[in-house]
């Protein structure tokens, strides 16, 4: 540990870091709250706070139904908490998406088809486009989840150094691509299979027919893709690089450059080519059974909006067949994958990779749960959307103060599907009874979501981060890195506050069947 990594940080980062060190693991925030909710809960239901709801009404008397708030510690919510704890957990909708799509990501990561496809997309780029490369492959790389962090990050300083320019210019182009545009993609991923199965369990506490749509933020997401990058590219070019000065070389940094620099084997440019080919297959394989005969992945039966549905919820697994077939097809030409039981065995690391989220799902779903069975989720709801609606404030600027919230909670809380699940079950009924579409709402936590994730020391690779930097420049502290990324931050959360602004002037679809506005079922 260098001098400067010991020196105790002063101001509002200073604060920052002490108060996020003090905050107990995410796992236990959850049971805290849980005991919290309980004891509003109780207090809750002796007042009689009760609401009408918004959807249903009552057959005898045509009158709303009313919505009451239930204790927790009522003999029937004792009861479902043991006896429905299996359930509660296995049914936590984000939990099935998540180990569905990482067994076939897993498989991409551990047989080395990311790694290769990154080092192949940024390593042959001309000089004055390094940064928009090295910025659009962080981005895409977040398909890899962590591998974009470990494989990405650290080349991009060879490669910067290696064209004569200053790694940790490099190093912080790519952590801001990685984690600074962390909701950014060209397609959906695994992130989004995770934040939808919470919005949908959100949604479902006031419309319970209310499915969930993975590529519900696609056309968001990738139009992210396009403002953050030149903001990537003019913040790292114009204002970090220049603060950085000209770089020279220290202790075995030349060494460095000369081993990570070195072009893809043979055995990895087939791997690639053979990925590419069965990637190509899978989608030909999803576009028959859309469009081929019967096609089992559109509802005939259904209104012509919704005819598509299957096809939409079909993307989770679409995912983890084109992450399982790429991924194989790669190894077995790269010489990584051997046989069968190579493929079993990365898909069995990559579930003990998410022993964690396992653990941290266990208490978010019970927390979503026992939220809903006290009914104070959907009375919030209700009351903030009264609010609302009296006080006249418009909606880009409500959505706008939505991102902004998350970013602040972002400081402290690092996980993007613990933060989620703590604010999506208010977030998502309060907009969608005031008309705005549950996927709106889920784009507008991603933008604070991402913006400030680079520049709190709470973010579990922030450290690692600060160790590829000092590979560089020995002297280089938490401070530094901190001081380095705050432009990117800014740039990034005042362009994603204007992108989520102007979608909502434009009333622009998020995705393909996800519109802006949400109309609620007639009563």
């Amino acid at each position: 540990m260098t001098e400067t990594q010991t020196v105790a940080q002063k101001g509002f980062l200073g604060w920052v870091e002490r108060t996020g060190n003090r905050l107990p693991d995410p796992v236990f925030i959850f049971f805290y709250l849980i005991v919290a909710l309980v004891a509003v809960s109780i207090l809750a239901a002796l007042t009689g706070l009760s609401v009408p709801h918004p959807t249903q009404t009552d057959a005898a008397t045509g009158a709303p139904i009313m919505i009451e708030a239930v204790s927790l510690l009522s003999a029937a919510n004792i009861q479902r908490l043991w006896v429905e704890m299996p359930a509660t957990f296995t049914h936590f909708h984000p939990l099935g998406y998540v180990l569905v799509v990482m067994l076939g990501a897993g498989i991409a990561e551990r047989s080395g088809l990311f790694g290769a496809s990154m080092r192949a997309a940024v390593r042959n780029a001309p000089k004055f486009l390094l940064t928009p490369m090295v910025a659009l492959v962080a981005m895409i790389g977040n398909l890899a989840a962590d591998a974009a962090y470990v494989v990405l990050i650290p080349l991009a300083g060879v490669l910067y150094a290696a064209a004569g320019r200053h790694p940790i210019a490099g190093i912080a182009a790519s952590f801001a691509g990685v984690s600074g545009g962390f909701s950014a993609n060209l397609l959906p991923g695994q992130l989004d299979a995770l934040l939808f199965g919470i919005t949908e369990a959100a949604a479902e506490a006031i419309v319970p027919t209310w499915d969930a749509n993975i590529a519900g933020n696609w056309y968001f997401i990738a139009s992210m893709t396009f403002i953050f990058l030149p903001v990537i590219w003019f913040v790292t070019d114009r204002i970090i690089e220049p603060r950085l000065g000209k770089y020279v070389p220290q202790g075995p940094a030349g060494e460095m450059v000369k081993d990570g620099d070195k072009p893809l084997s043979a055995d990895q440019k087939k791997g690639l080519r053979y990925a590419l080919i069965a990637a190509l297959l899978v989608c030909a394989l999803w576009v028959f059974f859309t469009v081929g005969p019967g096609t089992p992945l559109i509802d005939e039966e259904a209104q012509p909006e919704a005819r598509l549905s299957p096809f939409y919820r079909s993307l989770v697994a679409g995912f983890f067949v084109l992450f399982l077939a790429s991924g194989w097809a790669y190894g077995a030409a790269a010489g990584t994958v051997k046989d069968h039981r190579d493929i079993v065995r990365m898909m069995s690391e990559a579930m003990g990779d998410l022993a964690y989220y396992l653990v941290l799902a266990f208490a978010a779903a019970h927390f979503v749960a026992m939220f809903a069975w006290s009914n104070l989720g959907l009375i919030f709801a209700v009351n903030g959307a009264d609010f609302i609606q009296s006080s006249g404030l418009p909606m880009p600027l409500t959505l706008a103060l939505i991102v902004l919230l998350t970013g602040l909670v972002n400081l402290f809380v690092g996980s993007a599907s613990a933060k989620w699940a703590l604010l999506a079950p208010v977030l998502i009924p309060m907009l969608m009874l005031l008309g705005v579409s549950p996927e709106m709402t889920t784009a507008a936590y991603r933008v604070g979501d991402s913006a400030t994730n680079i520049i709190t020391p709470l973010m579990v690779y922030f450290p690692l981060i600060l160790t590829f930097c000092q590979r560089w420049q020995k002297d280089y502290g938490l401070g530094s890195l901190t001081a380095t990324m705050i432009p990117y931050s800014l740039f990034l959360l005042v362009s994603g506050l204007v992108l989520v602004m102007i979608w909502v002037a434009l009333g622009l679809p998020l995705g393909p069947g996800a519109g802006l506005h949400y109309q609620l079922p007639a009563q």
